[in-house]
């Protein structure tokens, strides 16, 4: 007889910022300027094991605003989570939900954490586009399949 499989959870036992910047180099004179900013949204993220079902996943997202050659504003936040993750069949699989369901997760929490960070820097509202991790995941594995995921 077979021994049973144990449940598949992956539950976020904890959220926080681990950093947050926001730096405006040209203010207060941008913001006498006409604001058609060109936006750079630049997004990493990276894993750390804390045993062996416990993680902490880390996504940093960066956003520079530009007018004409001038940086506006540059936002930076690292959103982090703690996951337990249970009943995940190997190695390969437990990477592949820490790099897409867990950081579907946070992000949420990232953009509200950089459209505050702008907001509260006097500049208009800022709305990040959702993210499809599962098809970055599955692009970047195509590109490098003999790296580890």
């Amino acid at each position: 007889m077979s021994e049973p499989v144990a449940p598949r959870q992956v539950v976020l036992q904890k959220v926080y910022v681990k950093d947050a910047s926001l730096e405006s180099p040209l203010a207060p004179q941008v913001f006498t300027r006409t604001w058609q900013p060109q936006l750079d949204v630049q997004v990493t993220s990276s894993l750390l094991s804390l045993n062996p079902e416990q993680h902490q996943v880390l996504l940093s997202v960066t956003v520079t605003a530009k007018l004409e050659q001038d940086v506006a504003f540059l936002a930076e936040v690292q959103q982090a989570g703690i996951f337990l993750v249970k009943g995940v069949g190997d190695e390969a699989e437990r990477r592949r939900v820490l790099g897409t369901e867990c950081l579907s997760i946070l992000y949420p929490f990232a953009r509200e954490a950089v459209a505050d960070l702008v907001q509260r820097g006097g500049f208009p509202s800022l709305l990040l586009q959702p993210i499809d991790f599962a098809a970055l995941y599955d692009e970047h594995a195509r590109r490098t399949p003999a790296a580890p995921h």
